[in-house]
C-alpha cells in the first residue's frame, strides 16, 4: 500500500469526522489505514451506510451445514464468551469464510445506534459491502484486528467497537471467523485477548478432529505449557511427514522448513521410527529440533492399531494430560573466568533476594543460569521460565497473570491461574524480557512494583512471592534511548546485572566442545585439530548453534573420531567478503519486510518465517552500520 493512498484516506476520513477527531489510543494503525485505502478505492462513501446483503432460508441453510464441523465448535466458545463478557452491552457473532453471519449471542441491553446497521443472521459484513469492521476486516487481513468506534470506514458505524479474529482449518485455509462487538464507550480492553484465545481454541479443536487418524503431538519449550494454547500442536502421517500444525507450531517451530510434507527427521534430527519407540516407553519426550533448541513432545492423539479404516481414534484434550517433572538440571560449565564471576555474584544476588538481570547473545545459556540462581535460592516453589518472545501478544497478559471464568477445555469454568500464580513461592524467569510490547511493559511494570497478581477480567488481587529473573539478548540501555523500553520498568529489573560472554570469547571453548558432545554421544571423540577449525567459526548462535552442529556432525561422520573434514562437510568455510554481502542482503531482505509490514517486529517475523530475535538483530546491525556511515 503506498503512503499517497493511506494519507489521502486519512486526509477524507479526518474531514469527513471534523478535525478534531482523533481515537483515544492515538493514531489509527497500518491495518486501519489500509483498510481505509481499500475502502476508498472500492468507492465506498465514508457517509454513506453499510451495503445491506442477506441470504436467508435455503441458503443460509446450505452455509450453516457446508460449515457444519467449524461451527459447532464455534457455537461452544459464544456460549463460552457470552459468560465472559455478560453485562458489557455485547454482540458476539461467528461468520464463514465469506464474512455471513451463520450465529448471534447478544446481551438483551445491546442495541445498535442505527437501526439499518444490519447485524442479523444471514448479513454479509465483508470489508467491500460494509467497510472497515472488524469481522470484514479480519477476513480481508487473514490476522486478528480491533476496531475502535471511529476506526470504521462509515460514520455510522462509529458508535460501536468490535474485535475479531479468523478462524483457519488444519490446512491453513481460513473457514469462518470470530466477532465481539459492544458500544465503543462500554468497551473492555480484555475482549481482544478473549476473541483471539476462542479463535486459537477453535483451530486447535478442529486440527484435532480433522487430524483424529494420525499422530498429533504437542509442543513447548516447557512441560507444563504443553496444556495450554501456547502450545504447537503437529500432525504426522504414518511415514513421519507433516500434515498439519497450528500457528503455534509454526512459531515454535520459526527457522525450520515447518512446510506440509517435511519428514520428522528434517524437524527433529531424529528418525521418526526412534521417536515412535521412544513413545511407547514414555508418555512424553525430550526433543530437539534441526536448530538444536530443545522442546518437549507429548502425544495427545494417535491411530489405534488392527482398528477399521472406517472407526476414527477417540482424541484426548490437550488440556486434561499432565506430564511427568522435567529433566534434571544440566551442569553449568564455568571454567571460563567471567563465567566463574558470574556466578559467584549470581550466588551473592539471590542471598540478598536481588531481581537479577542476566544479559548475553542468544544462546549464551543464560536460562541455565536463572535455573542456577533458582537451585542457589532454596526456594520450594516452582522455577517457572517465560519466554516474553515466544509468547505471542494477544496471550501474554492472560496466560501470565490468569483468567478468570475459564478459557481452556477442561478447566473452562474455573479460569486459569497463570503461570505467575504456579511460580509462587519459587523463581519467575521473564525470558527475552526486551521483545515485550510497549503496553505489556506496563502491564508488567504494575506487577512488579507491588507482586499484587490480578487475573484478566477480575477484581480481586492476591500477594504473591517470587525470585525476580529477567534475561534479554538486546542492549535493554540502548532499547530505552530508542524509546521502544520503559527506562522505569528497567530501573527496576536491573538491581543486580549479569553477563555471559558469547561461545567465541570463551577461554573453555575446547572444554565447551567435549562437554556438548558429551551431552550427544558419551562414547563420540573428536579430535583437536577438529576444536581448532571449530574455533575459528563466529557462533552467532553460540551454544544452541554448537549442539546443531555437533549433531550433524554426528549423524553424518566418516569415523570414530570427528575430524576437520567432519566439521568442513558441515560448517563450510565462507570468505569474510562473502560473508558480509550475504549478511548484508539478508539484512536488506529484512528491513524492506519491516517497513512493508508497518514496521511490526512480529508481522515481519510472521511474513518471513524467522524468529523476532532474527529479525532485531538485523535490525540493529542496519542501525549500526547507518551510524558507522554517518
Amino acid at each position: 500500500m503506498a503512503d499517497s493512498e493511506r494519507t489521502l484516506a486519512h486526509a477524507r476520513a479526518l474531514r469527513s469526522r471534523g478535525m478534531a477527531w482523533m481515537p483515544p489510543e492515538g493514531m489509527p494503525s497500518a491495518t486501519i489505514l489500509d483498510s481505509w485505502a481499500r475502502c476508498a478505492r472500492a468507492g465506498l462513501a465514508i457517509d454513506g451506510a453499510p451495503q445491506r446483503q442477506v441470504v436467508e432460508g435455503m441458503e443460509l441453510a446450505r452455509r450453516r451445514e457446508h460449515a457444519a464441523l467449524v461451527r459447532r465448535l464455534a457455537q461452544a466458545e459464544l456460549e463460552t464468551l457470552s459468560q465472559q463478557i455478560a453485562g458489557s452491552n455485547f454482540l458476539l457473532a461467528f461468520a464463514d469464510r465469506d464474512g455471513v453471519i451463520l450465529d448471534l449471542y447478544a446481551d438483551n441491553r445491546f442495541a445498535m445506534s442505527d437501526a439499518d446497521a444490519g447485524i442479523l443472521a444471514g448479513s454479509c459484513w465483508s470489508e467491500q459491502l460494509c467497510g472497515t469492521n472488524g469481522l470484514g476486516t479480519a477476513l480481508a487481513t487473514g490476522a486478528p484486528v480491533a476496531v475502535t468506534g471511529p476506526e470504521h470506514y462509515f460514520l455510522k458505524l462509529g458508535d460501536i467497537s468490535c474485535s475479531a479474529a479468523p478462524v483457519r482449518d488444519a490446512l491453513g485455509e481460513i473457514v469462518g471467523v470470530l466477532d465481539a462487538s459492544s458500544y465503543y464507550a462500554s468497551r473492555q480492553q480484555h475482549t481482544q485477548v478473549l476473541v483471539k484465545m476462542a479463535a486459537t481454541q477453535i483451530e486447535n479443536s478442529l486440527l484435532l478432529q480433522q487430524m483424529r487418524s494420525h499422530l498429533i503431538l504437542a509442543l513447548h519449550p516447557r512441560a507444563e505449557f504443553l496444556a495450554t494454547l501456547s502450545a504447537g500442536l503437529l500432525a504426522f502421517d504414518e511415514r513421519g511427514r507433516l500434515l498439519a500444525l497450528n500457528q503455534r507450531g509454526t512459531v515454535l517451530l520459526s527457522g525450520l522448513e515447518a512446510r506440509r510434507g517435511a519428514s520428522f527427521e528434517e524437524l527433529f534430527g531424529e528418525p521418526f521410527d526412534l521417536m515412535l519407540a521412544r513413545l511407547h516407553r514414555q508418555p512424553e519426550l525430550q526433543l530437539r529440533d534441526a536448530l538444536g533448541s530443545s522442546l518437549v513432545a507429548r502425544v495427545i492423539a494417535r491411530p489405534l492399531p488392527q482398528r477399521p479404516s472406517s472407526a476414527a481414534p477417540s482424541v484426548a484434550p490437550a488440556a486434561a494430560l499432565s506430564g511427568p517433572s522435567p529433566a534434571p538440571l544440566p551442569e553449568m560449565l564455568a571454567e571460563d573466568a567471567s563465567v566463574a564471576e558470574a556466578c559467584r555474584v549470581l550466588r551473592a544476588a539471590v542471598a540478598m533476594r536481588a531481581p537479577i538481570l542476566i544479559q548475553g547473545e542468544t544462546g549464551t545459556g543464560k536460562e541455565l543460569l536463572a535455573r542456577r540462581a533458582h537451585e542457589l535460592s532454596g526456594r520450594r516453589g516452582e522455577f517457572v521460565a517465560v519466554n516474553c518472545g515466544a509468547l505471542p501478544a494477544e496471550l501474554f497478559e492472560a496466560e501470565l497473570f490468569g483468567y478468570v471464568g475459564g478459557a481452556f477445555t477442561g478447566a473452562r469454568r474455573e479460569g486459569n491461574a497463570g503461570l505467575i500464580a504456579s511460580a509462587d513461592g519459587g523463581s519467575l524467569l521473564l525470558d527475552e524480557v526486551g521483545e515485550l510490547p510497549l503496553p505489556l511493559q506496563a502491564v508488567l511494570l504494575r506487577f512488579l512494583d507491588d507482586q499484587l497478581l490480578r487475573p484478566v477480567g477480575g477484581i480481586a488481587a492476591r500477594k504473591v512471592d517470587v525470585q525476580l529473573l529477567a534475561a534479554s539478548h538486546v542492549d535493554l540501555e540502548a532499547e530505552v534511548a530508542a524509546r521502544r523500553f520503559r527506562d522505569d520498568l528497567l530501573y527496576r529489573l536491573n538491581t543486580i546485572k549479569i553477563a555471559l560472554p558469547p561461545l567465541r570469547c570463551r577461554s573453555d571453548f575446547a572444554l565447551a566442545v567435549r562437554s556438548v558432545l558429551a551431552g550427544l554421544d558419551a562414547r563420540a571423540q573428536i579430535s583437536e585439530a577438529a576444536i581448532a577449525r571449530l574455533q575459528r567459526h563466529g557462533w552467532p548462535g553460540n551454544f544452541r548453534e554448537l549442539r546443531a552442529v555437533l549433531t550433524r556432525m554426528l549423524l553424518h561422520r566418516q569415523g570414530q573420531v570427528l575430524t576437520p573434514d567432519d566439521v568442513a562437510a558441515q560448517l563450510p568455510a565462507v570468505a569474510g567478503l562473502a560473508g558480509s554481502a550475504l549478511q548484508r542482503h539478508g539484512t536488506e531482505l529484512v528491513l524492506r519486510e519491516y517497513e512493508r509490514c508497518g514496521r511490526s517486529v512480529s508481522r515481519t517475523s510472521r511474513q518471513l518465517g524467522i524468529s523476532r530475535t532474527t529479525v532485531y538483530r538485523h535490525l540493529r546491525e542496519a542501525a549500526d552500520a547507518a551510524l558507522l556511515r554517518s
